[in-house]
């Protein structure tokens, strides 16, 4: 199954994805975390990619298309992938379909992870991942069961995101609703969405996302 997360930044993409690539064998192909990877090895295209990102703007379609074809060779005959932060736009989103058909391939379903914008401030100005492994944490919502360590891979080492400030969030959350929320409608169109509640808590999120992709 090769499955979209829509949803705008902080919603949970990221959190549900990871679980998906736990329990479905799924591969989770997130083009923030490729181009931050990028960033961090000083490549190429992460010394073009980084000033945008950190301002919260979109990384033209050219640089995550390439990354994301090329991952997919990479990850070719797995079980299907879960593409968390692409596509953004109509435009990605018909990339996508273009290069999946040149492969004999298709996205299967949508998912739509639905939250409140102000609840999306707090919950990303507050987030923290694991530098090992990349489970993600919040000061509030999500601390590890023990201190200092974490619960998937016993890493004790984190970080946040340079751009997790509330100026930039309300910044990305402006491209989200002008630019992204049109993709509920494109793939509307293809009988492929399935929206849940994101403001429950992560649990029952999951429960609603497994739904969702096991019925017609």
């Amino acid at each position: 199954m090769n499955l979209v997360m829509l949803g705008a930044p902080g919603a949970g993409k990221g959190t549900q994805a990871k679980r998906l690539e736990d329990m479905r064998g799924l591969v989770q192909l997130s083009t923030g975390d490729m181009l931050r990877a990028a960033v961090a090895a000083g490549t190429k295209l992460g010394q073009q990619a980084g000033d945008i990102m950190e301002r919260g703007e979109l990384v033209p379609d050219e640089l995550v298309i390439g990354l994301i074809s090329e991952r997919m060779d990479q990850e070719e005959g797995g079980s299907g992938f879960i593409l968390d932060g692409f596509p953004r736009t109509i435009g990605q989103a018909e990339a996508l379909d273009a290069l999946l058909k040149s492969r004999g391939d298709e996205v299967d379903r949508v998912v739509v992870i639905d939250v409140d914008d102000d609840a999306l401030v707090g919950r990303i100005t507050g987030r923290y991942t694991c530098a090992s492994c990349g489970e993600g944490y919040h000061t509030l919502f999500k601390k590890p069961k023990e201190e200092g360590v974490c619960d998937r891979c016993g890493g004790t080492e984190f970080k946040r995101r340079k751009d997790d400030t509330e100026e930039v969030v309300r910044e990305r959350l402006k491209a989200y609703h002008d630019q992204t929320e049109p993709l509920v409608g494109y793939y509307t169109a293809q009988g492929k969405v399935r929206t849940v509640d994101g403001m429950a808590d992560i649990a029952a999120v999951q429960k609603e996302i497994d739904q969702a992709l096991d019925g017609e």
